[in-house]
């Protein structure tokens, strides 16, 4: 009996730890934040709608069981000075970079999630797109149209700090990024 017990403990304990882990976990294995744009993930009416809200958009690239994605939602995203920012400033919409749910890319394309990420070049998770704050005025996908990208997992300095530059349009000034993140963190000494 006690053999029978401990058994069953055994096999129940790791699903109960996997459902306590998972509440931040959607249906397609990707980690969410709850205020994270559901959209019908068309790219031109997702960066119209941001810029009504006066955000900008930014795309962010998963994938299910991505450790560097899961870093990003547990310990960047959920800091206080990163969250408030980026629900203050940005429009969220996340991608399965594996997924199979439509994208409609701003030459008019509808393509896949996967479909997406491999004609715009994304082949890290996480990786964010960030777009401008208006439709381009010429014929653009949404990688040709993008004015920055941030591809991989970084910490929390590097990943507000290119949100904030790109929000600031430090891409249109003479400030590169890792001037910006330089000059960012001596002041914040």
């Amino acid at each position: 009996m006690k053999a029978l017990s401990l058994a069953i403990l055994f096999l129940c304990c790791p699903m109960w730890l996997f459902a306590a882990d998972s509440d931040d976990i959607g249906d397609g294995g990707l980690h969410k934040q709850d205020w994270f744009l559901i959209s019908f993930k068309d790219i031109a009416e997702d960066i119209e709608e941001a810029a009504s809200n006066g955000k900008r958009l930014a795309i962010v690239f998963e994938q299910a069981g991505c450790i560097y994605c899961k870093k990003m939602h547990d310990t960047i995203m959920t800091d206080p000075e990163v969250n408030e920012y980026l629900q203050a400033h940005y429009t969220i919409v996340q991608i399965n970079m594996f997924g199979a749910e439509e994208v409609t890319d701003l030459d008019g394309e509808v393509l896949t999630e996967k479909t997406a990420a491999q004609k715009w070049g994304v082949m890290f998770t996480p990786t964010i797109l960030f777009m401008p704050d208006k439709l381009p005025t010429e014929s653009a996908n949404a990688l040709e149209a993008a004015v920055a990208a941030l591809p991989g997992g970084f910490g929390k300095s590097t990943f507000l700090h290119t949100f904030q530059w790109v929000y600031e349009k430090g891409y249109e000034g003479d400030e590169h990024l890792q001037k910006y993140h330089a000059r960012k963190l001596a002041e914040s000494k």
